[in-house]
């Protein structure tokens, strides 16, 4: 399965803000954007071009992509299958990707970052509705109740991240039941509820040219 094996740091300093890729790190002074939020590379504090079109809606892009961790293949095919669909396409577009497996194991507080989620998922911790569930890109529904294995209850990993999540909070579209050590999905976020400084629209717009 493809996915990126370089430095994160360098994708948010890339996209000039935090993208949340390394958990706990993204919070502290260590930070790649605390320290020096310059594009990376040898030129990088060179780049000053002020971006406008096309160029703009690449980056937005780009940004979305990082941010939720997929590739390019199956980032358009998300926006084909939102575009089926009626209503807002760029709306839809987030509410498909912040309902990824991965990101809601993340958005709970079963994981610091959605690659440490993604592969956590990968290695069948986790299950909807009492079954198994190891594809990090399946779409949870209104209702799903994704917990966490009875053998990984225990995982330092995760109750780790149980403890960090107090810091940062759940969405209003999760509820964390901790008798059961699950989350429930109290219903399809919105797009108010999608924490992301992203114009979707510009996503809209790069597809539909």
């Amino acid at each position: 399965m493809a996915r990126y094996i370089g430095a994160v740091c360098r994708l948010c300093r890339r996209e000039g803000m935090k993208l949340f890729l390394k958990g706990e790190r993204c919070y502290a002074e260590k930070c790649a954007i605390e320290k020096r939020n310059t594009p990376p590379g040898q030129h990088g504090k060179a780049r000053k071009a002020k971006l406008a079109g096309y160029g703009l809606q690449l980056r937005e892009k780009q940004r979305v992509k990082r941010i939720y961790g997929v590739l390019e293949n199956q980032f358009r095919r998300y926006f084909e299958a939102a575009e089926r669909q009626r209503g807002i396409t760029g709306e839809l577009l987030l509410q498909k990707l912040e309902c990824r497996l991965d990101n809601v194991v993340y958005r709970i507080g079963f994981a610091t970052s959605r690659a440490q989620a993604r592969q956590l998922v990968r290695h069948g911790h986790f299950t909807i509705n009492g079954k198994r569930a190891d594809i990090p890109s399946m779409l949870v529904r209104e209702g799903d109740i994704v917990g966490v294995q009875a053998r990984s209850q225990k995982n330092a990993h995760v109750l780790h991240a149980i403890e960090e999540v107090k810091g940062r909070g759940i969405p209003e579209w999760l509820s964390f039941l901790p008798e059961q050590m699950a989350g429930r999905i109290v219903s399809l976020p919105s797009r108010a509820q999608i924490n992301l400084p992203v114009q979707e629209q510009l996503i809209v717009e790069l597809y539909s040219k």
